[in-house]
This record gives structure tokens, C-alpha cells and sequence, in this order.
């Protein structure tokens, strides 16, 4: 009998030793995979492609392997609301996204009523992180700190009138009043400030108004879909204002809108994350998948080896304790380099830069950072 005993142990040990093998940690990434901001849904869902591919080649999290759900939010914080709702009726324990703002803003209550870690990688607007959810982080920088890059350069271009316009959106009016404050400290005033909407495709009204102001720059916080529309038309009304926007511009769709108009564009974002030597292997494993890692691609791959650190660390995949060793100080080696949080989830360092809009070697237009 004791031996039977001993037998049936063994086998209940060996089932169960399989089944933890087995076992799998679900995950989310969240963006809009459709609608106006596609393009940068695309980077997050591409750049976590390759992370779980990776992750999982490696023994996955904790040896537990990753599955991945990919969600659309379409930009709409509704349908952000809805996703977040969907990943905690699925299981999903961490969720990478989203990338807009105004959907990360109310998802973030729900995925942390859930109990779900959530990175964003592209979420800028203050607020997200100065409310005490210490579940959420991101990868990414702040609109206070981009705005401020941006007023100090155009604060130096003695003389010339700036012009101020958003989007009205979370992200939009957010990084516009920012750099608006930046400005205002740099003692220097607009000469305009003034909204549009999204989603137009006549914006002459503002040309108007921005060709009366004489303004020799528009600052322009919001996304490359309506920056394109609106530096196309101010160039068929014959103007030569430069335009300066935000990340929220960085995507190779913003040249192809503005057309041969967005040649001298200005626009703030960190250091460009493909030339660094840490994301070699991961640059060129993602361009083997036909896709340009552009921008929030990286910085989302990066979300998910913090994830992986943290989880090491930790020895667990429980939110809380991924989120003790995240806010502990600790330095996560990442693809868009070593990344620690402080105690509100933001990344500790500021690293914003203004880049050009120019053609390139191969006579296409991008961005180049301004040496």
C-alpha cells in the first residue's frame, strides 16, 4: 500500500509539474489597430510581436510562456474602456498600451480596478501617471518635458512670432498648453492659441487665421493625420510658416499626408531608438517582418523586458509584486536603453530632442535629429 502511495505521489506530482510547464501568461497589447492613428497601432503591435516571440524563445516569463492578445481601440477611449473590460473577462494579467492618451486615461482606472499591470508606450499626457495608480507605468517620456524642448527652441529664435494649435485632444491641447507654459517661462508669448477638430479635411480656417498672425512658426500639438492636412494647405496658400510638432507626428504617414511641404518640419522625440546598439538584433528581426520599426515600435519591445526583469525579480507575475520591484529604483537593460522608474511610473530620465524634416540619402523625406 505504501508503495501505490508513493506511485500515485509521484504521478500526481509529475501531472502537476507538466501542467504548471504548460501553464501560460496572458497578455494584452492595446492600440489603434484602425482609424486615423493606425500607423502607431501598428508600431505597438509589431514591436510585441517580436518581444513574445523572443521572450518565449528564452523560456518565457518566469518559464511560463506568454499569450499574446492583440486589441483594437480605435483611438476612442469608449472602445479603450471596452478592451479593458475584455482583457479582464479573458485572464489578461499585464497589458502593453494604449497608445493615445485619451483612451489610456480612462482604461487605466478599469485595467486597475482588475488588478492588471499596464505599461504604456506612447501615453505622454501628465495626468496618466499623477494619479496614483500603482499599477500603471510607461515606457515613454511626458508632454510637460517635450513641451519644454520645444519652447526653449523656438524661445531662441529671437524675433519671430509663434503660433500655438491643437487638436483639442487629451494628448493635442495637453502637449500645446505644456509647451504654451514652457514658453511663457521662457518670456516669450504666442501670437495666436486656437483648437481644431480631428478628423477634417478643410482646415483653411486656421490657415487663415495663422497667415493673418504673420506667424512665422506654428507649434502644433496633436497627430500627424491632421499636422499633414494643415501644412499641405498653408503651403497652397503660399505660406512658408515652419510647423514644430510633438511625437504625435512621428510616423513616415505624416510626409506622405503634408506632402513635399513637410521639408523643414521640426518635432520633438527622444534620441532615435534604432540607432542604438542595444536594438540591433531586435531592428533587424522586426524589419525581416516587412516593417519598419519606427518611434513607439522599440519602446513597446521595451515594456515587455521590463516585464520579463521585473518578473525574475519578483519570482512572480502578480501585478503588486511586478509593481514593487518596478517602482524599487531598479535599472531594466531595454532595446531603447537601461530604463528605472520613480514612485509616480514615470521613466526617471528626460531624454526629448528636436529633429527635421529633410530627404534623406535615398531623396525621401524624414527626420533627422538637429545636431
Amino acid at each position: 500500500m505504501k508503495t501505490r502511495s508513493i506511485l500515485s505521489g509521484l504521478v500526481l506530482a509529475a501531472v502537476l509539474g507538466a501542467a504548471t510547464a504548460q501553464a501560460q501568461v496572458k497578455m494584452g497589447v492595446a492600440g489603434p489597430i484602425t482609424g486615423p492613428d493606425a500607423a502607431f497601432g501598428a508600431q505597438l503591435k509589431n514591436g510585441a510581436l517580436q518581444a513574445v516571440d523572443d521572450i518565449n524563445a528564452n523560456g518565457g516569463l518566469n518559464g511560463q510562456k506568454i499569450s499574446l492578445s492583440v486589441a483594437d481601440d480605435g483611438g476612442d477611449a469608449k472602445q479603450g474602456v471596452s478592451v479593458a473590460n475584455k482583457f479582464y473577462g479573458d485572464g489578461v494579467k499585464i497589458v502593453i498600451g494604449h497608445f493615445n492618451s485619451s483612451v489610456t486615461m480612462p482604461s487605466s482606472e478599469k485595467l486597475a480596478e482588475a488588478g492588471i499591470l499596464q505599461i504604456t508606450p506612447a501615453s505622454t499626457n501628465p495626468q496618466i501617471t499623477e494619479r496614483g495608480i500603482e499599477t500603471l507605468f510607461r515606457t515613454c517620456g511626458r508632454d510637460d518635458q517635450q513641451g519644454g524642448v520645444a519652447a526653449q527652441y523656438l524661445a531662441k529664435q529671437k524675433g519671430k512670432k509663434i503660433a500655438i494649435v491643437h487638436d483639442k485632444s487629451t494628448y493635442g491641447k495637453g502637449l500645446a498648453d505644456e509647451m504654451r507654459k514652457a514658453l511663457t517661462a521662457a518670456k516669450s508669448k504666442e501670437v495666436l492659441y486656437d483648437g481644431v477638430n480631428r478628423g477634417e479635411t478643410d482646415y483653411s480656417a486656421i490657415v487663415s487665421k495663422l497667415k493673418a498672425s504673420g506667424a512665422d512658426f506654428v507649434f502644433y500639438g496633436g497627430y500627424h493625420t491632421e499636422a499633414g492636412k494643415i501644412i499641405r494647405q498653408m503651403r497652397e496658400q503660399g505660406m512658408a510658416t515652419v510647423l514644430m510638432g510633438g511625437d504625435g507626428i512621428a510616423s513616415e504617414e505624416f510626409a506622405a499626408i503634408g506632402g513635399p511641404g513637410v521639408e523643414g518640419t521640426l518635432m520633438t522625440f527622444p534620441p532615435d531608438p534604432r540607432n542604438r546598439p542595444e536594438a540591433a538584433e531586435v531592428v533587424k528581426k522586426i524589419q525581416a517582418r516587412n516593417f519598419s520599426p519606427e518611434t513607439y515600435t522599440l519602446y513597446t519591445y521595451a515594456a515587455f523586458q521590463v516585464v520579463q526583469q521585473a518578473a525574475a525579480a519578483a519570482k512572480s507575475i502578480e501585478s503588486t509584486a511586478l509593481a514593487k520591484v518596478m517602482r524599487s529604483g531598479k535599472v531594466f537593460k531595454t532595446v531603447v536603453g537601461d530604463l528605472s522608474f520613480d514612485k509616480k511610473g514615470d521613466v526617471t530620465r528626460a531624454d526629448y530632442v528636436v529633429y527635421r524634416w529633410q530627404k534623406g540619402a535615398d531623396g525621401k523625406l524624414a527626420y533627422f535629429e538637429i545636431k
